[in-house]
Order: C-alpha cells, then sequence, then structure tokens
C-alpha cells in the first residue's frame, strides 16, 4: 500500500485504531442491553428452546450474529491490513486461546446466557496487562509461556465458574 493513502490512515498511530476499536464496543454494549435484539441473544444463550419457546426470532438472531460477526472480523482485518499496510493472512492465527480466555475472565459463561462487553473489555484489559507482566519478567521462556498462562488462567475461571453454579443450584 502507498504510505500515504486513506486505507493507511486507519492504522496510523496509536489512537486511530485503538478509537476506532472503542466505539465498536460502545456500540456492541449498547446492543446487547439496550435492545431487543440483545435480549434476544441472551435468553438463547441460556436456553435456546425456551427463547423459541416464548417467540422470539431465533432463526433470524443466529443469522444476524453470523453477519455481525463475519462484518466485524472484515473490520480487524481491514484494521490490520492498515496498520501493516498489507494484506497477512496468518495474523490472527493462534489468537484463538487467548480470545477465548478474555471472553471468559471477563464473566462471560461458557454455559451462555450471562455476559457483557464491559466484563469481555475487563477480561481483555487483565490478560493484556498479565501477557505484558510476563513478556517483561520471564521473557526467556518465549511464547509458549504465554499460551500456558492463558490456558491455566481460563482452567481456573472455568472452573470457578462451575464452582459457582453448584452452588447456586443447591441454594
Amino acid at each position: 500500500m502507498p504510505q500515504h493513502s486513506a486505507f493507511r490512515s486507519l492504522g496510523a498511530g496509536t489512537w486511530t485504531p485503538v478509537l476506532i476499536v472503542i466505539v465498536l464496543f460502545a456500540l456492541g454494549a449498547l446492543l446487547l442491553a439496550r435492545t431487543g435484539f440483545g435480549a434476544t441473544l441472551t435468553a438463547m444463550g441460556g436456553n435456546e428452546n425456551a427463547a423459541l419457546l416464548l417467540g422470539l426470532p431465533v432463526a433470524r438472531a443466529k443469522v444476524l450474529v453470523c453477519l455481525l460477526s463475519g462484518t466485524l472480523a472484515a473490520a480487524a482485518g481491514v484494521l490490520g491490513g492498515a496498520r501493516l499496510g498489507s494484506g497477512v493472512t496468518t495474523i490472527g492465527v493462534g489468537y484463538e486461546l487467548t480470545a477465548i480466555a478474555s471472553v471468559v475472565i471477563g464473566g462471560t459463561l461458557l454455559t451462555g446466557g450471562s455476559g457483557s462487553v464491559g466484563g469481555t473489555v475487563s477480561g481483555v484489559l487483565l490478560l493484556t496487562a498479565i501477557h505484558n507482566l510476563i513478556d517483561h519478567c520471564v521473557s526467556q521462556y518465549g511464547s509458549a509461556f504465554t499460551n500456558t498462562v492463558n490456558g491455566a488462567f481460563l482452567a481456573v475461571v472455568v472452573l470457578m465458574q462451575a464452582l459457582l453454579s453448584r452452588s447456586q443450584q443447591l441454594e
């Protein structure tokens, strides 16, 4: 890509991409918390059959979630391409566990029905701080150590969620 193109300006500096992501997170939080579509998604996550019996548009919501997911993935690709100045197809490979760990650490249940965008942001920030601490203090172990920490955090949070779920069922 040419150095001074409008496309490259999307990824230029630190604050432009950060502000774009903040706006997208805010829109996602509003969508999930303040719209009927968000309520439908939460109900579907809790129990899809119950949401269907309530008369919620489950099939339409699934299609819209896939559409939204693809659109946001494209936006991430555009921001990554603008940042690097070229299209790199392998840029997100290996981040699956980190993404899942961030969402779960942020309070979203793996079983569904509970979670928030704000919690996800908190999980991302916490995991990023931990990764930076690992890189700063124990960088001699490499990226395998970071993946081990991701997995350990994910395992601890999932175990805590299971224990909390059992204790709530007993009450």
